[in-house]
C-alpha cells in the first residue's frame, strides 16, 4: 500500500462510523479497475427457502472443476448484502474469483434480530448442501469450496467451521476458510446492540457460540486477518485467538496483520490496483488444494 492511499485510510479513524464506512467505500469505488468483459453473471440462485438465502455465481468462458470462492458479506448481522447498487461491491470478489480462474459465488443470508444464532452457520450449512449438489454445472468443483467472510460473515465462517453439529453428515465438505477481521470468543466480546441483536441478551449462552476452541481443533484449513485500523474489539479478538492457538499448538496460527488497511478496505480493495488480499486468497487456495 502506498503511502498516500494508508494516509487516506488512516485520516478515517478506526471506529465504525458512518463517515469511515462511506469513505471507505468511496477510495475504492473510485479505484476500482472494472469487471473482466469474460466474466459471466448468474444472479439470484435460491440456495435455501428464505427469501434472504440467495447467491450469484461468477464465472469466465468454459471453467471446470475450479475451486469455488465463496464471499460473506458483513453487516453487524442486521443488514448487508451480496450486491450495493451504484458500487461495484461485492460483485468485486466474484469477478475476482473468475478473473482468477475460480468459480465465484456471493450470498445473502438472513438477519437479526429476527434471525438469531444459530442462523449464520445454519445458512451456510445450507448453502454448502446446495454447492456440493449443483455448483459443478457452473464449472466449479464441489471438492473445492472456499469461504471467504469479513466482519459478521466471518463470525458465520467460524461458527460454520468450528461447530460440527452444522457440518453435512460426512464432514463440513469444505476445503478451507478465510476469515477477515472476525470475532471468536463472543463472551468475551464488546456489548453492544449488533452482539444482542444476534446473541440475545442472556449473556450466560454467549461462550456455547465461541467458536475459538473448535478453530483449534479442527482440521480445516483457516486463515484470519486483522487490520491495522480495525476497532479494538477486533484487535483483541486476534491476538487472543493467536495466544490460545499457540498455547494448543506451540505454533503460530494462520493470522495476517494487514498493515494500513481498515475493517472495510481489505475487502472492498479486491479489484484495485496492488489488493493485498487478493494475493492472500490465491496463495491460500493454491496451499490448501496441493
Amino acid at each position: 500500500m502506498n503511502a498516500k492511499l494508508r494516509m487516506r485510510i488512516e485520516a478515517l479513524g478506526a471506529d465504525l462510523t458512518p463517515a469511515m464506512l462511506q469513505g471507505t467505500g468511496e477510495i475504492f469505488a473510485a479505484t476500482h479497475q472494472g469487471f473482466g468483459e469474460a466474466t459471466q453473471i448468474t444472479r439470484d440462485f435460491a440456495y435455501g427457502p428464505d427469501e434472504r438465502h440467495r447467491l450469484d455465481i461468477f464465472r469466465q468462458g468454459k471453467t471446470a472443476d475450479a475451486p469455488v470462492l465463496v464471499f460473506v458479506h458483513g453487516g453487524g448481522f442486521v443488514m448487508g448484502d451480496k450486491r450495493s447498487a451504484g458500487t461495484p461491491f461485492y460483485d468485486n470478489i466474484g469477478d475476482f474469483a473468475a478473473r482468477s480462474g475460480l468459480v465465484g459465488v456471493t450470498i445473502t443470508y438472513r438477519l437479526a434480530p429476527a434471525n438469531q444464532w444459530p442462523s449464520g452457520p445454519e445458512d451456510l450449512s445450507l448453502l454448502v448442501a446446495w454447492l456440493r449438489e449443483n455448483i459443478a454445472q457452473h464449472g466449479g468443483d464441489p471438492k473445492r469450496i472456499f469461504l471467504i467472510g469479513q466482519s459478521a460473515g466471518a463470525v458465520h465462517v467460524a461458527g460454520y467451521v468450528a461447530h460440527k453439529r452444522f457440518h453435512q453428515a460426512d464432514g463440513a465438505a469444505i476445503a478451507g476458510a478465510l476469515m477477515i477481521s472476525g470475532i471468536y470468543d463472543v463472551a468475551e466480546a464488546e456489548l453492544n446492540s449488533f452482539h444482542k441483536a444476534y446473541y440475545g441478551e442472556d449473556a450466560a449462552a454467549y461462550e456455547a457460540c465461541s467458536t475459538v476452541d473448535g478453530l483449534i481443533a479442527t482440521q480445516i484449513p483457516w486463515l484470519a486477518s486483522v487490520s491495522e485500523f480495525d476497532p479494538p474489539d477486533f484487535q483483541k479478538q486476534a491476538a487472543e485467538l493467536v495466544s490460545d492457538y499457540a498455547a494448543a499448538h506451540v505454533r503460530y496460527p494462520r493470522m495476517i496483520y494487514l498493515a494500513g488497511h481498515n475493517h472495510l478496505s481489505p475487502v472492498l480493495s479486491i479489484g484495485s490496483p496492488n489488493s493485498q488480499l487478493e494475493r492472500l486468497i490465491i496463495g491460500f487456495i493454491a496451499a490448501s488444494s496441493a
